[in-house]
């Protein structure tokens, strides 16, 4: 391709909470767009990459930094320490990695952010790129987790079984851990509240899960938790990864 030209291939970063839980997920993803005639871009940590060499026919490779280059989660020793460094050395090298590609013949037209990194569509936003929240969990755990930060759910628990529409009643071990214990672990409690911060603003929300997994739950009765969207005429996609 000549300097200078753009390819007509829409080219999608895709960027994932930098845990196996939510890499895999985010890989088949790539992977499906990728069948689908997309140019699909992973953005994982300089750690990660440096640590396991990843490698796929179809989906391309580049990196970002977590601010722990040498050492990731564990360089950090701490989980608030992590996520805030995070965030500052994320946003700078993703807007880096943006403007890497815009000189290039494949710019960046969307991204696909993990719902755990919200700042990662502020970035998208700055310069101009659709945004898309990929939600890693099921949806009855998002649906729980947004009835939290809505303070729908008052918490710490004090009377059960817990009512929630759409949903059957829920005892104490059918919340989500970071719920059904509370107090455990504040930071990373905080992040996942924190997923549906900005997610307005968001052009797509996209759903990791199955029919057939949540044939219990209504998955739209789930994706009521994101009813309020609505007015802004957002699309929403369940993603069939395997």
């Amino acid at each position: 391709m000549e300097k200078g030209t753009r390819s007509s291939t829409v080219h999608v970063l895709a960027l994932p909470y930098p845990s196996q839980g939510h890499l895999n997920p985010m890989l088949q993803f790539c992977k499906r767009l990728a069948s689908k005639g997309l140019k699909a871009t992973l953005a994982i940590t300089t750690f990660i990459s440096n640590s396991l060499h990843p490698n796929s026919d179809s989906v391309g490779f580049d990196t970002i930094s977590d601010g722990y280059d040498e050492g990731g989660f564990m360089q950090a020793g701490d989980v608030q320490a992590y996520l805030t460094r995070f965030e500052s050395a994320g946003s700078k090298t993703l807007a880096e990695l943006i403007k890497r590609h815009e000189s290039s013949g494949h710019p960046v037209d969307c991204i696909v952010y993990d719902a755990f990194l919200p700042w990662a569509l502020e970035v998208a936003k700055q310069h101009g790129l659709a945004g898309a929240a990929f939600f890693s969990q099921p949806c009855a755990v998002n649906y729980v987790y947004y009835y939290a930060h809505h303070g729908f759910l008052t918490l710490p628990l004090s009377s059960l079984p817990v009512s929630i529409p759409g949903m059957p009643l829920l005892e104490l071990e059918d919340m989500p851990s970071f719920i059904s214990v509370h107090g455990s672990y504040p930071a990373y409690f905080e992040m996942v509240l924190n997923q549906f911060s900005n997610v307005e603003k968001a052009d797509y929300i996209l759903v990791n899960t199955f029919y057939k997994l949540e044939d219990k739950v209504s998955v739209l009765s789930s994706l009521l938790c994101f009813s309020y969207l609505s007015r802004y005429k957002f699309k929403f996609m369940k993603l069939w990864l395997f």
